[in-house]
């Protein structure tokens, strides 16, 4: 018998005992945790398949699916444990990634799917993307219905981030479980799929046949697979005809509705997550890669706990020393506990609290759950409108409002069907899955995307309070100034009501943000007229349109949201019409005038946006208006206007990849070549995989949080740790006096401290370590430690530095050939200019972390998340004064690294070493997003200042380029990055006179560092807008331009390296055959041109206010280290007698797939399959002395190791092969003979790349890398929204080990290079931002800072490896693949500029102009140059910017 609860006289239970249920099973909640989140419990519970990226729900990394008994059925969501309550867990089933299937036990249909599309790469963020789509599907299922579509998939994914991947693999693998149409998949992804080439690829002598490695089709609109399947339905996941007859609209059926079972103990299903279950279809698109996950055995579906359906939620108050946690279950005890505690935080999706109690310190001491409350949930439809709960989620909300545009005559719900669509938009599924109406409007938000719409609408707030009546305000009210509104503290809001729209009545919302898909607007709006038919003028007997009511509103334009009074005054009583609106713009200029430095920046952006908005407004209205009004309205709209109305449109994702045929052998003999999946994909899939952060820790472990610099620059005056030692739980504070050994650190130069002694340098150095039992102990002790400053004067930007002549002067490299005088006196034209490049941001997904184990006699061993395990043994010895032989760095897999992760995580495992040596006690250092984001540096800022000669056919004569970059406060890697810039300076193009000079900027921001491409796309993006600007000056094609400067097999670069096996030329005709149709070949620039050109002219002819632009970019990578030291690898190969091998090297596996590759060539070169092979951890006693897992160079240098390791052990086999061979012995009895003969069976196998220089001599690479890519975008010209259209890549690498992983890496590479370039800005505390603490990083987080998402990738995406290119200067003729395909996003920025060209050229402008990197919807929206920017440009100087951080 259960003894019931103790209440209080509120009825709340004071000794109730949480409880909720995960994976099935039943758990009481820790008491006393009111401020903790599910993610720190779920973790501490060993469930860690739950990651945490970035704490604040921008990244997915921590989906859940909950599922909670309402209405009578399940109801599942997915949502981001980062930000969940604890608390709000009680009473609910929560389903994390292992709950759903696992190795050992059997993954779920999609986790198969996943894994075997090739999927997961680093795996960090797989868990997240598993259980937003395993989410989804459980909620299809619940709702009854068949299948999501392909659009919901991309929906439900939008709040999942992915550096790796490029999103297309993953997109692919879930397709699989929509209900599609055949029709989308074409015939030339069919043949794809077969392993055809498409038409002119079998005409082309040069390229045989070629086979797809995923198969996924491209779109192009027609019907043609119909025809190419023979009538048989296709399999969305391989684009094939369906032999087991479960076509497009079955997926998984043995598990219910598309892989979610009903709630049942168990089901069968489809191993590899594709239609049949049979595995037909994965079979023939993914190979060998699904054949060896075709007997994964059926998974286990959590059922939803039997005790769940029929309790009872109880009001609970749960105590806690830091946090009292209520959740009343009526309105009565919510209003009683507001009018008790005036501090009373009401939390629903905990979206904004979390984020306050996380990064803002905020100590809320009660905090109250508006979940259970059935008043704030309630929903009613009167004859007006709707009224809605405040408590009601977004996600169901958006729900109602279509619901109601289904139910209701169309006029009716203009104003839902505007707010549907811009919930849409808002944030990720998994944040509108718990975040609340109220909650979003109570916050009063400036950029609130939907209390504009609220505020236009006629929308009115109804609010309770105890012992009052209910008091209503208009919505046009309600909101008073920053984060301040009309709400009593004793009152809450209860609820809201939307009115319906009158027949002629439109309304319509609008936002813009820096990326489509989950972001903060940086303006929005919501605007509502309505029209009445009355005499044009009094006595005229003419009617007209006249406006009888408006309402205008924006966000982000002030400090709170506002109503546009003064446009609205002037459109009111007035006719709808173009002179009523050029009014309305110009009273609008002082309702909206945002200044240039007001906080949040982009004034003249902002207040074009304003204006922008308004005037689609009116071409909407009179679109609908002419539509329902035909006789009597007549908007007389000039050409192309209605452009400026047309609805946001996206279609699914589709791709194909060709390349040459795989090996089909199975007996070992032909490992390499084949598409095997990333080695870990299952374990990855299934959240098995550990990170540095999921490794279980001994007892006594001590976690560590930064004491850092809060000062660009400073000197020290005091630091005081005496509140911080007093906290419960913290254990010690360290800092350079407590170094045992050597305080200096530094890969190059030793100019780095790992504690700042005297000064700081930047914002982020680390002054000090808090050791504590717990994380949050030691973040709290972090925070009381007191530091005293003098400030110093601080540099931070590159023109800060050269205005103060702040340079690493050591550094000096240049290099010239040519004879730059006389190409100068020749060119017929000499321009100069200067352009910038910002920064970028690693996002590797799993941050910065580490665990030191001090064992005996001052023995350590290092649990590392970094790309160079050496060189962080041979720094943290320095530090702890120990010998590099008692220290032993390990490294299982990172979650990304891109450079970031080489040698900026140094400084943490060295702090980190500190207290561990002193207290001889493990130590654990996980970085916060924030802190990583702030602390360790970024891609180099780059500014390039250049003259250029060239004649009148466009013949570049000379040029000269002074290339700065933004160091930051150390050396870093900082020279090796500049060395770099300046070797690729020069792209693909042979200039005849050339001459490039380095310059390191010394500033006060966080050291810069290595990132993919390390320096090189800095210099091959300078030259290509060098190139773009002579086109442009010269009014000719940019491609007929650049085409005759192609390097060709013999030339010379301009460092004096001979240009071998080059291949240019043929990826620069095999980009522009692939983007024209694979055509037949002809004059391929002419073809293009006709074919891709007049396409893109023709649409911008007709659309004055939505513009295409198309570009092609080509690179040559180089591959070595340009330290010759570097250019070495070893490994270490055992094999057993039962016939496996063991592998260790000294790279790391960060996603590249670099294992499997290694695990490819072991099994080659021994003639066993590749299941035999295992490739052990990384680690300094295994494989000493090993170069950083960079440079794209691992694969060449381990690979060639591995093969030599094996081929000393083939040599000792040799006796016993001749044997098998008579005897029929497997290898494993060859292998045990060998043994009983005492054979060593193990071999150290060692690589050094042969006559690799280094910077300044004749060959500074091993050999180059060729790629090019073709880009097609559609343009906003009035907001600078975007839409990346198709993308065609063609890519020389050589005989690839392994062409999915390939693939895979040249899409990443490709989306990771875009945003560079077109989305994503760092903003600094500079000069250009005064509203940012100097030296801050305002771009710190992923509500900040904004990475691709799946919907920023190219809709058409095909990728293509050239084929017979052998390179014999690798291993098994391959090439590196990991940076090269890098700059090949820069096609997606030059046909952005080839867009804004056309609109300028609408506008009445002409002749080039400067774009700097990254295209943000800022600079290229005030590009455009029309009617509607320009009043916001007056004043401006010739040559004016966007400013930016660089």
């Amino acid at each position: 018998m259960v003894r019931p609860s103790r209440l209080s006289p509120l009825g709340f239970a004071d000794d109730a005992k949480p409880i909720c249920y995960v994976n099935g099973k039943r758990y009481s909640l820790p008491l006393g945790r009111g401020e903790a989140t599910l993610l720190q419990w779920l973790r501490e519970s060993g469930l860690t398949g739950t990651k945490l990226g970035c704490g604040e729900g921008g990244c997915g990394a921590c989906t859940v699916m909950l599922s909670h008994w309402e209405g009578g059925r399940v109801q599942h969501r997915a949502v981001n444990a980062c930000l969940c309550p604890l608390y709000a867990a009680e009473g609910v089933h929560v389903v994390t990634v292992e709950g759903i299937g696992s190795v050992r036990d059997g993954l779920h249909p999609v986790q198969a799917a996943l894994a075997n599309s090739h999927g997961s790469q680093c795996g960090f963020c797989t868990p997240g993307f598993v259980m937003s789509m395993y989410s989804l599907l459980r909620g299809v299922a619940a709702e009854g219905r068949e299948a999501p579509s392909e659009e919901e998939i991309e929906e439900c994914l939008a709040g999942n981030l992915c550096r790796c991947t490029g999103y297309r693999p993953i997109l692919d693998a879930f397709k699989v479980f929509a209900k599609a149409d055949a029709a989308a998949y074409t015939a030339e992804a069919i043949a794809a799929a077969r392993g055809m080439a498409a038409a002119a690829a079998a005409e082309n002598s040069s390229t045989p046949a070629a086979a797809a490695s995923n198969g996924t089709p491209a779109t192009d609109g027609t019907a043609a697979a119909a025809a190419a399947a023979n009538g048989k339905m296709v399999c969305p996941s391989s684009g094939l005809p369906c032999d087991c007859g479960g076509g497009v609209t079955k997926a998984a059926d043995a598990a219910g509705a598309n892989g979610a079972a009903a709630e049942s103990s168990s089901s069968s299903k489809a191993a590899d997550g594709t239609c049949c279950g049979g595995g037909c279809c994965a079979a023939k698109a993914n190979g060998a890669a699904a054949a060896a996950a075709a007997d994964v055995k059926p998974s286990s579906e959590p059922i939803f706990p039997k005790e769940l359906k029929g309790r009872r939620p109880a009001a609970l108050r749960l105590s806690g020393p830091l946090c009292t946690w209520y959740r009343p279950t009526t309105l009565e005890q919510l209003l009683t506990l507001k009018a008790a505690h005036n501090d009373l935080k009401l939390v629903g999706g905990n979206s904004e609290v979390g984020i306050e109690l996380k990064f803002k310190d905020a100590g809320y001491r009660h905090m109250a759950a508006v979940t259970h409350v059935p008043e704030l949930s309630q929903i009613k439809v009167t004859d007006r409108g709707i009224e809605v709960g405040a408590g009601v989620t977004l996600t169901r909300l958006q729900e109602l409002l279509l619901q109601q545009a289904a139910k209701q005559p169309p006029h009716k719900t203009r104003g839902f069907a505007a707010a549907a669509e811009q919930l849409r938009w808002f944030a990720g599924r998994q944040i509108r899955n718990t975040g609340t109406l109220g909650g979003n409007i109570a916050t009063a938000s400036p950029i609130s995307d939907l209390n504009p719409l609220w505020m236009a609408f006629g929308v009115v707030f109804r609010l309770a309070s105890q012992g009052r009546r209910v008091r209503e305000v208009p919505a046009s009210k309600f909101f008073l100034g920053y984060r301040q509104v009309d709400m009593a503290p004793w009152e809450l809001l209860l609820s809201v009501r939307i009115p319906f729209t009158g027949p002629t009545e439109f309304a319509k919302e609008f936002k813009q943000a820096p990326r489509r898909d989950d972001d903060i607007a940086i303006v929005n709006a919501g605007m509502r007229v309505r029209l009445e038919q009355r005499p044009a003028a009094e006595g005229s007997e003419e009617q007209a349109w006249l406006v009888a009511d408006v309402g205008i509103a924006y966000g982000g334009v002030a400090p709170k949201t506002i109503m546009a009074e003064k446009a609205m005054a002037a459109l009111r009583g007035q006719p709808w019409n173009k002179a009523t609106l050029d009014a309305a713009l110009v009273a609008l200029r002082e309702d909206v005038n945002v200044a240039p430095t007001a906080p949040g920046g982009r004034g003249e952006y902002r207040n074009s946006l304003a204006a922008s908005f308004l005037f689609k407004f009116y071409v909407h209205v009179c679109l609908a208006m002419e539509a329902a009004h035909p006789d009597s309205f007549k908007p007389q709209l000039p050409a192309g206007y209605a452009s400026a109305a047309a609805p946001y449109h996206r279609p699914p994702v589709r791709g194909v990849q060709f390349h040459h045929e795989v090996p089909q052998a199975t007996d070992g003999s032909a490992e390499v070549g084949k598409d095997y999946r990333h080695m870990s994909a299952d374990l990855q899939v299934s959240g098995q995989a550990q990170y540095t952060d999921d490794v279980p820790l001994p007892p006594n472990t001590l976690h560590a949080a930064f004491v850092t610099s809060s000062k660009p620059h400073a000197k020290l005056l005091k630091v005081d740790a005496a509140a911080a030692l007093r906290l419960p739980g913290v254990v010690g504070f360290y800092s350079a006096k407590d170094v045992p050994g050597d305080n200096m650190i530094g890969p190059i130069m030793h100019d780095e401290e790992v504690f700042a002694t005297d000064t700081v340098t930047c914002v982020g150095q680390v002054i000090g370590v808090v050791v504590a039992e717990t994380e949050p102990a030691a973040r709290r002790g972090a925070k009381a430690v007191k530091v005293d400053y003098e400030d110093l004067p601080a540099l931070i930007s590159i023109d800060d530095a050269i205005a103060a002549g702040s340079f690493y002067e050591q550094y000096g490299n240049s290099l010239e050939t040519g004879d730059l005088e006389a190409g100068f006196a020749a060119a017929d034209h000499v321009l100069e200019g200067t352009l910038k490049l910002g920064g970028q941001e690693h996002f590797y997904l799993e941050p910065n972390g580490c665990i030191v184990l001090p064992t005996e006699d001052d023995e350590y061993t290092l649990i590392s998340s970094t790309q160079a395990p050496t060189k962080h043994q041979i720094y943290v010895a320095s530090t702890l004064g120990v010998p590099m032989h008692k220290l032993v760095c390990k490294t299982k897999r990172i979650g990304g690294g891109f450079g970031g992760k080489e040698t900026r995580s140094i400084f943490i495992h060295c702090a980190a070493a500190v207290p561990a040596y002193h207290l001889r006690r493990p130590v654990k250092a996980i970085l916060d997003r924030d802190e990583d984001m702030q602390m360790t540096g970024t891609r180099h800022p780059f500014q390039a200042s250049y003259k250029v000669g060239f004649t009148n056919d466009g013949r570049v004569t000379a040029l000269h380029m002074d290339l700065y970059s933004n160091a930051g406060n150390s050396w870093d890697l900082s020279s090796a990055v500049m060395d770099r810039a300046l070797m690729h300076s020069d792209c693909v193009y042979k200039f005849p006179a050339q001459r490039v000079v380095g310059h390191m900027c010394r500033t006060n921001i966080a050291s810069n560092t290595a990132f993919r491409g390390f320096g090189g796309p800095q210099g091959l993006i300078a030259a290509e807008m060098v190139m773009e600007r002579v086109a442009r000056h010269l009014s000719k094609c940019p491609l007929l331009v650049r085409q005759p400067h192609l390097y060709k097999e013999g030339d010379v670069t301009h460092f004096g390296m001979v240009m071998e096996g080059c291949q240019v030329i043929p990826c620069w005709e095999g980009a522009i055959e692939s983007a024209g149709g694979w055509q037949q070949r002809r004059e391929a620039v002419d073809a293009f041109n006709q074919q891709r050109r007049e396409a893109v002219d023709a649409f911008n002819q007709q659309h004055r206010w939505r513009k295409r632009g198309l570009a092609l970019t080509p690179t040559k990578f180089g591959i070595a280290f340009t330290k010759v030291t570097y250019n070495q690898g070893g490994a270490l190969v055992h094999v057993y007698t039962d016939g496996t091998a063991l592998v260790t090297h000294g790279g790391v596996e960060m996603g590249q797939g670099l294992h499997t590759k290694m695990a490819q060539v072991a099994a080659h070169e021994l003639g066993v399959p590749v299941s035999k092979v295992f490739i052990a951890e990384t680690s300094t006693d295994k494989v000493p002395n090993s170069s950083p897992t960079a440079g794209s160079a691992s694969t060449d240098l381990y690979g060639m190791a591995v093969l030599d390791a094996c081929r000393q052990i083939n040599e000792r086999l040799k006796p016993y092969r001749a044997q098998a061979a008579e005897k029929g012995w497997s290898f494993a009895q060859m292998a045990t003979q060998a043994y009983m003969d005492r054979v060593d069976l193990s071999a150290h196998g060692f690589y050094a790349t042969p006559e690799v220089t280094g910077f300044g001599g004749p060959r500074p690479f091993n050999y180059f890398v060729f790629g090019a890519a073709v880009s097609e975008v559609e343009l906003d010209v009035l907001t600078g929204d975007w839409q990346l259209l198709r993308s065609d890549i063609v890519m020389d690498v050589g005989n690839p080990i392994n062409p999915a992983i390939d693939i895979g890496q040249i899409e990443g590479g490709f989306v990771q290079g875009m945003g560079w370039l077109c989305l994503e800005e760092m903003v600094w505390g500079d000069k250009a931002h005064p509203w940012v603490r100097p030296g801050h990083l305002f771009t710190k987080g992923p509500g900040t800072y904004k990475i691709p998402t799946a919907n920023d990738v190219p809709i058409d995406f095909r990728v293509k490896l050239l084929t017979n290119t052998p390179n014999p200067r690798a291993v098994h003729s391959s090439k590196a693949v990991g940076e090269p395909p890098f700059h090949l996003g820069s096609s997606a920025f030059f046909a952005l500029k080839d867009a804004v060209y056309a609109a300028r050229d609408a506008a009445g402008l002409s002749g080039w102009f400067q774009l700097d990197a990254p295209a943000t919807p800022e600079k290229l929206r005030l590009a455009c140059g029309d009617e509607l920017a320009a009043p916001y440009l007056e004043g401006k100087e010739e040559g004016w910017r966007p400013l930016m951080s660089c």
